[in-house]
C-alpha cells in the first residue's frame, strides 16, 4: 500500500540546523522510497512497511543522539503527490 508521510522534526537545541540534517540524510539513505524536502517539513513516498521500518530506524538513531527532539508525522493512505 502506498502511502505518502510528511515528517518535521524539532530538535530543542540552538544548534538545530545540523541535527535536522543529519535526519534528512539518514533517509535519503534508502532506495526504496522517495524523499522531497522544503523549508517546513521531509515528504515520504512509498510502500507503508518499507517507510515504517525506515522510521523507526532513524527516529531511534535520532532520538538516542538527542536527548530533547519533538517529531511531527503525517500520514496519507496514498501518495499525495498528485494533488501537487
Amino acid at each position: 500500500m502506498q502511502v505518502s508521510i510528511e515528517v518535521s522534526l524539532y530538535p530543542l537545541n540552538e544548534n538545530f540546523i545540523p541535527i535536522i540534517d543529519e535526519f534528512i540524510s539518514g533517509l535519503k539513505k534508502y532506495d526504496n522510497i522517495e524523499v522531497k524536502t522544503n523549508s517546513m517539513s521531509t515528504q515520504l513516498f512509498g510502500e507503508f512497511d518499507d517507510l515504517m521500518i525506515i522510521l523507526k530506524t532513524e527516529i531511534a538513531k535520532n532520538f538516542k543522539k538527542e536527548i530533547n527532539s519533538v517529531l511531527n508525522l503525517k500520514i496519507v493512505n496514498g501518495d499525495s503527490r498528485k494533488y501537487d
